[in-house]
């Protein structure tokens, strides 16, 4: 009788073990379309920006191997997802090793929900930077259409000097007798010399600010470059040189509990660890 009540128990903690486990599963799919939905997005987005300049496309570039990471990592947790299911059934009957298995359950969810969090926030930052690069560019251009107009209207300006000297030497010539009119001719070319000196320095203020915006546009690329290749130098040394070992040790450590195993068993562990 005890030993039938302890088997019901047992096939109801198996049963919620994998409604558990068929929960995450749910989870993770969910997450995957997701993460799929987003990969297509940002797909999208670099389709209509593949006209940009050479610094979009390499934004373009970062951005393929940041979702090549998040393929990998997908692959990673869906292994991981396989070795937790192959430790809970082989730890059917240690009701410790359940609450082990669900606080790791519980720290992996946590990890994948701060893994998307920071992945939503990086996206965010790489929009935010192609807007102010876009912005950048189009101040950019209306520097240099402003730079066209002023250089037009110094062409105009001269072309009048010009015809205003030919207009004063005629003058001169038919009304050398009026020496009131010619110094009233004088003193609007006077003027007129003033008012291109201003536009002339003008230009050159204009030009000194365009070579600003592109050194400020310089800099910052070369910081989003620099940002971006840490982020990813992270991510590495995150997913492959720290808790792959450690998982690998502590599904060893699982195998050593179960009371099923042989010496021979426990030797292989132990050797493997």
């Amino acid at each position: 009788m005890l030993a039938n009540i302890e088997l019901d128990f047992l096939h109801k903690e198996k049963d919620k073990r994998a409604s558990e486990l068929n929960t995450a599963n749910i989870e993770l799919t969910f997450q995957n379309l997701e993460k799929e939905k987003r990969a297509a997005e940002l797909a999208i987005a670099n389709s209509e920006l593949e006209f940009q300049n050479i610094e979009k496309e390499k934004k373009a570039f970062e951005l393929m191997q940041l979702n090549a990471e998040l393929i990998y990592q997908n692959q990673d947790k869906e292994k991981k997802a396989k070795a937790l299911i192959l430790a809970n059934t082989k730890l059917a009957y240690q009701d410790k090793e359940k609450e082990k298995r669900a606080s790791e359950l519980n720290t992996a969810n946590i990890e994948l929900v701060f893994q998307n969090n920071e992945k939503e926030k990086r996206a965010n930052e790489l929009e935010i930077a192609n807007t102010e690069l876009a912005f950048q560019n189009s101040e950019k251009e209306k520097r240099a259409e402003e730079l066209m107009l002023a250089n037009t209207e110094l062409i105009f300006q001269n072309a009048e000097k010009e015809e205003r000297a030919a207009e004063l030497i005629l003058a001169n010539i038919e009304l050398d007798y009026q020496h009131k009119e010619k110094e009233k001719r004088a003193t609007e070319l006077s003027i007129a010399v003033l008012e291109l000196k201003f536009q002339n320095a003008e230009k050159v203020r204009q030009t000194e600010a365009l070579y600003l915006a592109n050194d400020v546009l310089s800099k910052t690329q070369a910081y989003l470059k620099n940002y971006i290749t840490g982020l990813e130098e992270m991510m590495f040394m995150t997913s492959h040189k720290v808790r792959q070992p450690i998982t690998n040790i502590l599904g060893l450590t699982y195998l050593l509990d179960a009371s099923f195993n042989t010496p021979e068993d426990i030797k292989q562990s132990i050797e493997y660890i």
